[in-house]
């Protein structure tokens, strides 16, 4: 099983870096995650800020905080009482609030974490736009495999979309999944939205 995910993983991995005009499709996927009811109609969103050669979310985020119609969320990893890998999420007003963390992502400073007026409880989200290495099209989801979205994912509000934004070239014909592993509601490329099978 862990042989599969490596490999699948290593497609992935190489068709992302090679993935031409990457702003140019991030802002097509973007525009059809605007577009869809579930976006529309939530009231706290948590947002990924991209790294490296992942669907290109800062500007989005920005618009999103400029309207200020919504509530903006963002992860942070940090680990769990117990010492396991844990997202945070902070409610973000304003990016700059914000400095570079693990792998250069922006994220708040490590003093700030778990201050109560910042701190998002998972089951307030009502939508949550995912990044991954690799999906398909029933939802399936390849992550970098640390497991800190599948824990998020699993304590969410099960009224709360679980929505993945990629590339069309990060598709692959079935993911290997297993039984902590969480379904994405949607998929959402360049191309069209995937309705996966959801939790």
């Amino acid at each position: 099983m862990d042989t599969i995910k490596a490999e699948q993983r290593r497609i992935a991995y190489d068709r992302r870096n090679a993935q031409n005009n990457r702003k140019h499709l991030s802002e097509q996927i973007l525009a059809l995650v605007y577009a869809s009811a579930s976006y529309q109609t939530a009231k706290t969103v948590l947002w990924y800020l991209h790294c490296r050669s992942e669907v290109e979310t800062l500007e989005a985020v920005k618009i999103a905080l400029a309207k200020k119609d919504k509530k903006i969320v963002i992860p942070y990893c940090t680990k769990d009482a117990q010492g396991e890998n844990k997202l945070g999420l902070w409610h973000l007003e304003s990016f700059d609030e914000l400095q570079k963390g693990t792998w250069d992502i922006l994220e708040p400073p490590i003093d700030r974490w778990g201050e109560l007026a910042k701190e998002v409880n998972p089951t307030e989200l009502d939508l949550v736009i995912t990044p991954g290495v690799a999906f398909d099209k029933q939802g399936g989801r390849l992550g970098n495999g640390a497991g800190y979205y599948d824990r998020l994912l699993n304590q969410m509000n099960s009224q709360a979309t679980i929505m993945a934004i990629a590339f069309e070239s990060q598709l692959q014909a079935q993911i290997t999944m297993q039984k902590y592993d969480v379904y994405m509601d949607a998929v959402v490329t360049e191309k069209m939205i995937y309705s996966g099978k959801g939790r």
